[in-house]
């Protein structure tokens, strides 16, 4: 049966992204802490500039509370230094009132000049423990606040957990319609979530079988509600010139792991016990000897990292061929990442990312206007 899936937008070309460690999990061994590779602004920006300047055109910025910087934070500031790159900014639903989130977002949409997309997150905010239901309840509710600030006169929203009728002027975005909306989930509740609201469903490393059920199963899920997304995939990478090498530089990834806190580590993340997370376990154990699910996809990352668990390991021509597979699939954007993140977004870029034809999403989407709306004064001046 083929896996190919229609897909919202026709484009042909690909949206090839890196990802940012504000979560303290860079690393040159898999679970040693390296002080040089420390989630501090400083390397961070490094990260970011690094990525920027080779010519990814998005970057995953993460959310997480017991080990990461602020996102909305260390967006704002990456606005100031970087070029070209779109900011794939995580928001935790729930976690600011979402009028003031909605005119946050729209705030860095203009400093970005429209480089601004969000990463719905619907995880446990800290120190709370809510039902699924209730989770991705309240982030439908956050999700129609924003919309309804970006495009409409008012907000007017009448929900389980947010009443609110507002005026919408000070919150609205640079890109028409608001910044794209990416989401990851797979349960009931998150798939639904996604097909009703969100533009890119950002999928996990799964066996290409599964990930094609998953795409088609959100494909109907959105038919229902009378929309299209697109597909995303988050997957790390390890390219070396040959795939012996390629294997050699995972098995020393993960050499001098400790089991124990490998465990410790993967569950430092809000996230750590949802569906996802518990999927991608499930898959590494019926994995081979060497942790790999299918030819070129290693699980091994997983062992002490929570989300996204495996890796394309392989020489350049495999880890093209294996890009290329995802393509025909249908999934338009990726947000690739290896250890050390810099070092691997360099050899990456080297040797796989001039073959690909790539494109920003929100330039295929025509979220970007030409030039920025003018805000008229509407304060008296400071006497």
């Amino acid at each position: 049966m083929s896996s190919q899936i229609r897909i919202r937008s026709e484009e042909k070309r690909v949206e090839i992204g890196w990802f940012c460690d504000l979560c303290n999990g860079d690393y040159e061994f898999l679970g040693v802490p390296d002080g040089k590779l420390r989630s501090s602004f400083a390397h961070c920006s490094e990260i970011l500039k690094t990525a920027d300047e080779l010519g990814y055109q998005n970057i995953l910025l993460p959310s997480s509370y017991q080990v990461g910087q602020d996102t909305l934070t260390f967006a704002a500031a990456a606005s100031q230094f970087t070029k070209n790159i779109t900011l794939l900014t995580a928001i935790r639903c729930g976690e600011i009132h979402p009028p003031m989130l909605a005119r946050t977002l729209s705030t860095l949409d203009h400093m970005l000049e429209g480089r601004l997309n969000i990463n719905i997150i619907s995880s446990d905010l800290p120190g709370t423990t809510r039902d699924s239901k209730t989770r991705y309840q309240i982030s439908k509710e956050v999700i129609q606040i924003l919309q309804q600030g970006w495009t409409k006169d008012k907000i007017d929203f009448d929900g389980d957990h947010y009443k609110i009728h507002l005026d919408s002027d000070p919150v609205k975005s640079y890109q028409t319609g608001g910044p794209l909306l990416y989401f990851g989930g797979i349960s009931e509740d998150a798939r639904e979530l996604c097909a009703e609201f969100c533009d890119v469903f950002l999928m996990w490393p799964e066996t290409e079988d599964r990930l094609a059920s998953t795409m088609r199963d959100l494909s109907d899920r959105a038919r229902m509600y009378n929309r299209q997304i697109d597909f995303g995939l988050r997957i790390h990478l390890i390219v070396r010139d040959t795939e012996a090498d390629a294997r050699d530089a995972a098995r020393l990834l993960i050499s001098k792991l400790d089991i124990n806190r490998a465990e410790e580590i993967k569950h430092r993340a809000l996230d750590s016990h949802s569906a996802g997370v518990k999927r991608q376990d499930e898959l590494r154990k019926s994995a081979d000897a060497d942790l790999f699910i299918e030819p070129n996809i290693w699980s091994g990352i997983g062992l002490a990292r929570s989300g996204c668990g495996s890796a394309i390991v392989g020489s350049a021509e495999q880890v093209y061929e294996k890009i290329q597979s995802y393509i025909n699939m249908g999934i338009r954007a990726f947000i690739f990442s290896g250890y050390p993140l810099i070092e691997e977004s360099q050899i990456f870029a080297k040797k796989v990312l001039p073959q690909l034809e790539t494109v920003s999403f929100s330039d295929v989407q025509g979220r970007r206007p030409k030039s920025p709306p003018v805000t008229p004064l509407t304060t008296a001046p400071r006497k």
